[in-house]
């Protein structure tokens, strides 16, 4: 959320090797983030499912893999994802206001947005 994004893979990726069994799908899910903001996004695909194998539950992780999609131009896959997210929760826009840098927060807005079929 800060933008650190070499030193969030950093953590995530230590957090991993210290305790391979605790929370792996938060560590994926931070190593996405970090990869999407870095617009890698092939790399944050892959990370999004596996944190999505552990908590299916977890909103966040369809947000970011739907915008993923969008921004890779594979819009059947973002709206696959949607339809997923929405039979999760009601609410497909993500509250983006903890993303510091604005450069993020609208690269994950225009994604979702992308993904969603939402214009404004």
């Amino acid at each position: 959320m800060a933008g650190q994004l070499d030193v969030a893979i950093e953590h995530a990726e230590n957090s991993l090797r210290l305790s391979p069994r605790e929370r792996v799908g938060w560590a994926h899910y931070v190593i996405g983030a970090a990869h999407f903001f870095s617009r890698r996004f092939a790399e944050a695909v892959q990370k999004f499912l596996l944190a999505m194998q552990e908590d299916p539950s977890a909103t966040g992780s369809y947000r970011i893999l739907a915008a993923c999609y969008a921004h890779l131009g594979r819009m059947e896959e973002a709206r696959e994802v949607i339809a997923r997210l929405r039979a999760i929760t009601p609410k497909l826009m993500p509250n983006a206001s903890l993303l510091r840098n604005p450069d993020h927060r609208e690269l994950y807005l225009s994604g979702v947005r992308m993904a969603t079929g939402e214009t404004t």
